[in-house]
């Protein structure tokens, strides 16, 4: 799970461009300024393509906070 979050960190990163973004299990969107509704959509695409793979509409629209998301990433075993 460390490798995962440490890629994940990368991505939100690079996404927000912001270097000072630490990520964790328990980051939500309400934690990071810019991260919004239409934002989402580009970041879980930004995510996918790191771990080549790709979340269902239900994952997107389920996922509570990033760990939820690592989790998803994990279950997969994709591109790891």
């Amino acid at each position: 799970m460390e490798q995962i979050y440490e890629r994940l960190n990368k991505v939100f990163r690079d996404f927000f461009d912001d270097d000072e973004i630490e990520i964790d299990a328990e980051t939500t969107a309400d934690d990071i300024e810019d991260w919004d509704s239409l934002n989402h959509i580009t970041l879980m695409s930004a995510v996918e393509d790191e771990f080549g793979l790709r979340f269902t509409m239900g994952e997107v629209s389920g996922m509570k906070n990033v760990g939820e998301m690592a989790e998803i990433i994990r279950n997969r075993g994709t591109k790891l």
